[in-house]
């Protein structure tokens, strides 16, 4: 097998639509892979369309059409040969012609394509063109034809193969993309290819599914080596299977559990001793199982590795930039470390994206991150009809192959909120008796599964209630399978959450602003309010600064001051985080996960993220690092007790004695006790309190404060806004260190959720820690590391030094 890559010498330009005056007939030269919008940045030619209201101004985009064009020069196949063009992803209608023929039509960018060109090979230069169609209108055909299917959002999404949310989300811009999104080259090859390779790893057995294509009879040989095994199958016809026990493998498992071996598998497909082609992966051997036996509560959901129960620590994955031919392997790293630096065991690859790259799942993979996959299918009703049924299959038959050797991968899901959207949405109305998607979800995806990859178990939708009719038990029942809580944040508050004990919640969350150097870095200074255009078009979600402002009015008074707001609001996002996990954990092992909407964005937004588009953490990161650290103390309601949760969820008993105390904003102490507790690993002990530690005689300066092992939980019995806060309950001093300062806090008085807000100070500079409750006479020291170099007393002032306190009183302008 020959390859040659085919990325060099590329052109674009416009073909049609409303195209500006400035870019009309230019031919510019273009990066492959890439995008048109990246390519018209890098000449120049059009604003960041992630700053200001640039966004608006790209509108044109959607409709309009594109032309790539390079020349290839490849000798005439020899008798025998094949040559195939391959594109591994375009983006997303395209027509491709060589030296003028038209050799195929793709309307898909989730899957590659390959066309044999070997008859239309001569010596000398040839013109390889693509020509991209506006998605957008092509959807609306499809629309016409196959007629309008429900969604939330304008443009119709659900008629075309493209990613979901390049039309727009409740978080993301509306930018559609065009172009050679993924790799292109020619592969030239004899006698015969692999066509598809499977290694099914469990947890001491490798089975390796094999696919050829031929180009003669000739007796074929697959050779399959695992570590120091090999093993092999002489082929007859164009498929075989190749098992080898591999006893003794070495275990992998998911961060918090264990190590993460992978361990290579090499395919090598032979013809009389020639070896034509060869298929590289690595595996992990691990058995994942889903129980959703009965019990007493309703059925369960609980994922386990190596007969190892899990509780999920999770994550909601979106692309990690809406250009996504910017996304390098670094910046997985980063973001996916920043998952595991959080105490992150899962991500879920949310249905309106992308299917990942091959770098995604490797990276997951070598840090033991378990990976929840949806079909991409999110949000709306999809057509059973042509043309989308044969490349919805097609597309999840080739990414389910490319997909199986990965340890990290534990759960297919069907799609998202797609059931739950039929029965609550008004769909049915809309739909009268036309397809929505059940066919895929209850058939196509199980059947294909059971084909191609039995070793990982399949969940119809997130939410979904399976086993169930959906007419009879609701698909966002809390007794059954998955549950996505939305009411908290649309209509209600963060402690809404305390009226549900899901089985497992797969999507909730709270919104908050990105950092600030984030925000001034993407909008113009005169534009920091909460009513600006341009802030405006960062804030996708419905009505979304009004929820923002009614959930904090639940616990403290909503800042006039923008910068008081948009630290209020950041806090409230970590409370709610910190607070939705802490129930949903104090329910193990009746409630076994929990995945919060969401790790990252793909630009500059408020949205629900926890790390903001630019890669910032936002002080919601560490209210989840806290809640997912594996020992936590938590207060939590039962009915009408207040009681302290123990969670343990590392591998070894937690013994110790709980120092529980009842004081004074002023330090006097009021009441005290301990409890002595042992909590066996991977468990969850509740106690009950001394009745006199819950006395309060003074709600509005009175706080219950419970300490262990370098663990604290604290009590308050009254909102912010009622609370007899010390606005002035901290001194600091900063000093510099070898690579960034060191900012020492000293609290006079109770000080709440302490923080220093360091990337106000200087855009790279990092807090190790956050939100840090203090005691009079406590102290607490924040390390910052940043280039920069700065007066120290700047890490001191009050717009980058902030708590809780002041935030109960008139906002000042800060």
């Amino acid at each position: 097998m020959l390859r040659t890559d085919l990325h060099d010498g590329w052109t674009v330009r416009a073909t049609g639509g409303p195209v500006p005056a400035g870019i009309a007939g230019q031919a510019l030269p273009a990066i492959v892979p890439g995008t048109v919008h990246t390519d018209l940045l890098a000449a120049g030619l059009i604003p960041d369309p992630y700053l200001g209201t640039n966004e608006t101004a790209l509108a044109w985009f959607h409709r309009t059409s594109w032309r790539y064009d390079t020349t290839v020069s490849a000798a005439p196949a020899a008798p025998g040969e094949r040559v195939d063009l391959v594109f591994d992803g375009l983006d997303t209608v395209a027509t491709i012609e060589l030296d003028g023929v038209e050799i195929g039509r793709t309307a898909n960018m989730h899957r590659g394509y390959r066309f044999d060109v070997r008859e239309l090979l001569h010596d000398g230069p040839m013109p390889l063109t693509v020509h991209f169609a506006s998605a957008l209108e092509y959807a609306e055909q499809v629309e016409r034809q196959v007629g309008s299917r429900p969604r939330p959002y304008p443009h119709p999404f659900n008629a075309v193969r493209k990613m979901a949310c390049s039309f727009g989300w409740d978080w993301g811009p509306d930018l559609q993309t065009a172009g050679i999104w993924k790799g292109v080259r020619l592969e030239r090859w004899h006698t015969a290819r692999l066509a598809a390779v499977r290694p099914l790893a469990t947890r001491d057995r490798l089975t390796v599914h094999v696919e050829v294509e031929r180009a003669s009879g000739v007796p074929l040989t697959v050779e399959v080596t695992v570590g120091d095994r090999t093993a092999h199958l002489d082929l007859a016809g164009d498929r075989g299977v190749v098992e080898i026990d591999v006893p003794g493998a070495p275990l992998w498992w998911p961060a918090g559990y264990g190590d993460q071996p992978l361990v290579p598998v090499t395919v090598r497909l032979l013809a009389d001793g020639e070896t034509l082609d060869e298929h590289h992966s690595r595996v992990g051997f691990r058995d994942v199982r889903l129980d959703e036996s009965p019990d007493e509560h309703g059925t369960r959901f609980t994922l386990s590795v190596n007969g190892q129960q899990i509780f999920v620590l999770g994550l909601n994955w979106i692309p990690e930039d809406h250009l996504l031919t910017r996304i390098t392997r670094e910046r997985l790293e980063a973001a996916v470390d920043r998952a595991v630096a959080a105490n992150t065991n899962l991500l879920r690859v949310w249905g309106g994206g992308i299917w990942e790259s091959g770098d995604f799942y490797d990276v997951c993979d070598e840090r033991g991150v378990l990976v929840w996959q949806d079909f991409p299918l999110a949000c709306a009703a999809y057509a059973e009809e042509e043309p989308l049924r044969s490349e919805i299959l097609a597309e999840a038959r080739e990414n389910i192959t490319r997909l199986t050797p990965h340890p990290s991968l534990i759960l297919w899901n069907g799609g998202n909120e797609n059931i739950w959207g039929h029965e609550d949405w008004q769909w049915k109305e809309q739909l009268d008796g036309a397809t929505w998607g059940a066919r895929y979800y209850y058939e196509d995806f199980p059947a294909l599964l059971a084909e191609l990859d039995p070793t990982r178990p399949y969940h119809p939708g997130s939410p979904s209630s399976p086993g169930f009719d959906p007419a009879d038990v609701h698909p966002n029942d809390d007794r059954h399978g998955t549950r996505h809580e939305w009411e908290a944040w649309n209509r209600e508050d963060y402690t809404f959450h305390d009226e549900f004990v899901p089985r497992f919640c797969s999507e909730f969350g709270w919104q908050a602003p990105p950092a600030w150097s984030t925000l001034v870095a993407t909008i113009e200074p005169g534009d920091l309010r909460k009513d600006a255009a341009a802030f405006l078009l960062h804030q996708k979600a419905e009505d979304g600064n009004g929820k923002l402002d009614r959930g904090l009015a639940h616990h403290m008074p909503v800042p006039e001051d923008f910068a008081a707001w948009h630290w209020a609001t950041q806090l409230n996002q970590a409370r709610a985080t910190a607070y939705a996990i802490g129930h949903l954990r104090s329910h193990a092992p009746r409630t076994m996960g929990s995945i919060l909407w969401q790790l990252n964005d793909c630009w500059p937004v408020t949205s629900w993220a926890v790390v903001d588009g630019a890669g910032r953490l936002k002080p919601a990161w560490y209210a989840l690092r806290a809640a997912y650290a594996p020992r936590v103390l938590t207060f939590q309601k039962r009915g009408d007790r207040t009681v302290l949760a123990a969670i343990n969820d590392s591998d070894q008993p937690w013994r110790g004695s709980v120092r529980l105390r009842r004081v004074c904003f002023d330090g006097t102490g009021l009441a005290a006790g301990g409890i002595d507790v042992d909590v066996p690993a991977r468990s969850v002990v509740l106690f009950d309190l001394d009745p006199e530690l819950l006395a309060v005689a003074q709600p509005d300066r009175e706080v219950l404060v419970a300490d262990l092992g370098g663990q604290r939980a604290t009590h308050l019995f009254a909102e912010d806004f009622d609370l007899a806060y010390d606005p002035a309950a901290v001194r600091a001093h900063a000093v510099r260190t070898e690579g960034g300062y060191s900012i020492t806090v000293t609290a006079a008085s109770f000080a709440r959720d302490v923080a220093v807000l360091a990337d106000r100070v200087a855009p790279d500079a990092v807090a190790d820690s956050m939100l840090v409750d203090l005691l009079p006479g406590e102290t607490h020291t924040f390390t910052v590391t940043t280039t920069a170099t700065v007066g120290g007393e700047e890490f001191t002032a009050p717009e980058v030094l902030r708590s809780a306190n002041s935030l109960a009183l008139p906002a000042k302008v800060g």
